[in-house]
């Protein structure tokens, strides 16, 4: 198999570890708005600080440094609440670690390509797997220029690794460069304040399991009461006992709702979130809580009752539904999104095209889906696709990441599994092997749906190939059986199986004539053949 590099095995993804419901806080009076932001203003300014201390730190941080913080928040707060900011500081810090190392990773990927490209001479094409040079001097020294530049950030970013050095903005980088872009984003000076400030509040509280309803600080009753224990300096604002407030909106959680009044009536942990929605002005409380760890299926036995394969392209998925013996079963599914429009937009059509895909799955009783386990990062890079920029615009937009935890989270909700497979070469021998035998008059294949299939089937173990070549028609057996399954074990399975002869590959025929030119038997007609070609009895032969 010379030129093919080796496939990663499959793998069933692990299910979610976690679960957030949320609901809206209605009916709040102005004294519950001025209170909640109070509070949101005063523990944001303590996180604000405490990750300013956290970043000082750099990797000399510790236990002891951590206790430290902790009980200096805890003078100006209380113990659960100075907990609860210690470690969403510690999050964000190490969250702002892994980017940096993402980042230097995407720098030296930039500065690979760019000095393979230089090498090259001007004017040289490339292939489909690596880029040619540049096209004229005038791109080769931009090009070389730019070298420079992503050497000198990447240096620089080495060292600040090294030294432990993260730089974090809370509220967002994005929202805080808004402030010098003001009329392109539509909004006021006031406008824009007022969303800065309330990114940068902080109403959370983590839980805490044999505290009364699971959490201590933001108190949720079974039946929707919400009280929050206010910190030291604004306990005057208290209106129940134990300098708690408690609020005149109640929540009723329609989803899950269940789940969460056993939790809390069991006193087992559960965290909440406040936060206020600026566009809309409506008041939101979202609670969280862990997930027990639940061991994934075995991988035969999410094969054995057929798979759907999904090929995940810019503007559909493209799904078909396969035996477990590897044969395509019905027609093709397509399930369509829009990926343009804001954030919300894009989440909300990957949501609903996932919802359709799942529902098919349930109703067709397969256990498992099968997708690719993609991954863009090396091919975003402008250095590798720079004049491409549509190109370039469509990978970036398809939201790989997002979309398998989405697709995981959802699916075990119904009982299906997840397979990833390894995404090489699935378009390109789904349709050699299976868009042009599977297209009819009344069925319409495209490279798409083929490359469905072949995902299918290598999450079920089969090779991608529809069939093997038959014996040649010179031998005795006329053709003999049609196909041969190969194995999942089988060595070489995804490449083409040379035919089976009495001689060693290479090796000139007995008669030493040519293959397709008649010759004496040595046989005799009625003999029969000492090659048994082996099928699987439900395996597709058309």
């Amino acid at each position: 198999m010379g030129g093919v590099r080796e496939l990663a095995v499959s793998f069933v993804a692990p299910g979610p570890c976690g679960v957030a419901i949320r609901d809206r806080l209605k009916h709040l009076t102005a004294q519950d708005e001025r209170v909640l932001r109070a509070v949101g203003a005063h523990q944001g300014a303590l996180a604000s600080g405490d990750l300013k201390v956290r970043c000082a730190d750099g990797l000399e941080h510790g236990a002891q440094t951590w206790a430290a913080r902790k009980r200096d928040l805890t003078a100006l707060s209380s113990s659960r609440i100075a907990g609860a900011i210690t470690k969403a500081t510690h999050d964000q810090w190490a969250l702002a670690r892994r980017c940096q190392a993402a980042y230097i990773q995407s720098l030296a990927a930039g500065i690979k390509m760019l000095r393979h490209r230089l090498s090259l001479p001007i004017g040289q094409k490339g292939t489909r797997r690596a880029a040619g040079g540049y096209r004229s001097k005038n791109e080769w020294f931009r090009k070389s220029r730019r070298l420079a530049m992503l050497e000198a950030r990447h240096t620089a970013a080495v060292v600040d690794w090294q030294a432990g050095r993260v730089r974090v903005v809370r509220g967002g980088k994005r929202l805080l460069n808004t402030r010098h872009h003001l009329t392109e984003a539509r909004l006021t000076e006031d406008e824009w304040r007022q969303r800065w400030e309330t990114e940068r509040w902080f109403i959370a509280a983590d839980g805490e399991s044999g505290k009364r309803f699971g959490n201590e600080t933001i108190r949720v009753t079974p039946d929707g009461k919400v009280s929050i224990k206010l910190p030291v300096p604004l306990a005057h604002l208290a209106n129940t006992r134990h300098g708690r407030y408690t609020l005149t909106s109640t929540v009723a959680f329609a989803h899950r709702g269940a789940e969460w009044a056993d939790r809390i009536e069991a006193n087992r942990a559960v965290a909440y979130r406040i936060h206020l929605d600026v566009e809309r002005g409506r008041w939101y409380l979202t609670a969280s809580r862990q997930r027990p760890l639940v061991q994934t299926i075995p991988l035969e036995t999410a094969r054995a009752r057929g798979m759907i394969g999904v090929d995940t392209n810019a503007d559909h998925f493209a799904a078909y539904r396969l035996d477990r013996h590897g044969n395509p079963i019905g027609e093709p599914h397509r399930f369509g999104y829009d990926l343009s429009g804001t954030a919300g937009h894009r989440d909300a059509q990957i949501r609903h095209a996932l919802t359709r895909l799942i529902n098919w799955a349930v109703r067709v009783g397969v256990a498992a889906i099968g997708i690719e386990d993609l991954d863009f990062t090396p091919e975003k890079t402008r250095e590798k696709h720079g004049r491409r920029k549509r190109f370039r615009q469509l990978i970036s937009g398809m939201p790989t990441r997002k979309l398998k935890a989405r697709l995981v989270s959802m699916a075990s909700e119904q009982g299906l599994s997840v397979v990833a497979v390894d995404p090489a070469y699935t378009s390109l021998w789904g349709a050699q092997h299976w868009q042009k035998p599977l297209t009819t008059p009344h069925r319409k294949m495209s490279r798409h749906d083929a490359a469905g299939i072949a995902i299918g089937r290598r999450a079920l173990g089969h090779p991608i190939r529809r069939r093997t070549a038959p014996p040649p028609h010179d031998r005795s057996d006329r053709a003999g059986h049609r196909t041969a399954q190969a194995g999942p074990g089988t060595r070489g399975r995804e490449g083409t199986r040379p035919p089976t002869t009495d001689r060693p590959p290479g090796e000139p025929s007995p008669s030493g004539k040519r293959k397709r030119e008649p010759s004496a038997s040595n046989t005799v007609r009625d003999a029969p053949s000492t090659h048994q070609w082996v099928q699987d009895s439900l395996m597709c032969t058309g």
